[in-house]
């Protein structure tokens, strides 16, 4: 999965980029992976030091899909976990759409190759009529 990094109005450091990329890469685990993830994250006020002060938003691409979530809070590893928290919930929802999707088109196609009384072979031996 393409991971991409976007800040504003704060420095990436190197511990903060391990942290992004553990907690979104680990999002890998409950589904099919994803093509890309982009992150934004960033302070939302300048001059503001209490409150809501952070920003973060990831927005992940599937093949057909793109989910995304977003979390303000005081602290950035927070609003990062929250965001996190989130895109697990929308991808077992994701996962089990496309599933049950499956599975459907499965009930389809056997409900269109059943065979006529006629073509099975009882124990007695075939029927004609």
């Amino acid at each position: 999965m393409q991971i991409i990094i976007k800040t504003k109005g704060i420095s990436l450091n190197q511990a903060l980029r391990i942290f992004i990329e553990e907690k979104i890469g680990g999002l890998e685990k409950f589904g099919k992976a994803p093509i890309r993830a982009e992150i934004e994250i960033g302070r939302t006020t300048e001059h503001h030091r209490k409150g809501k002060v952070f920003r973060a938003e990831v927005q992940l691409v599937f093949p057909g899909e793109v989910l995304r979530a977003e979390a303000e809070r005081k602290d950035l590893r927070l609003a990062i976990v929250e965001v996190e928290d989130e895109l697990q919930e929308q991808i077992k929802k994701y996962k089990n759409k496309n599933f049950s999707k499956i599975k459907r088109n499965q009930r389809a196609g056997k409900k269109e190759l059943k065979l006529s009384p006629s073509a099975k072979m009882p124990k007695k031996g075939r029927i004609i009529e």
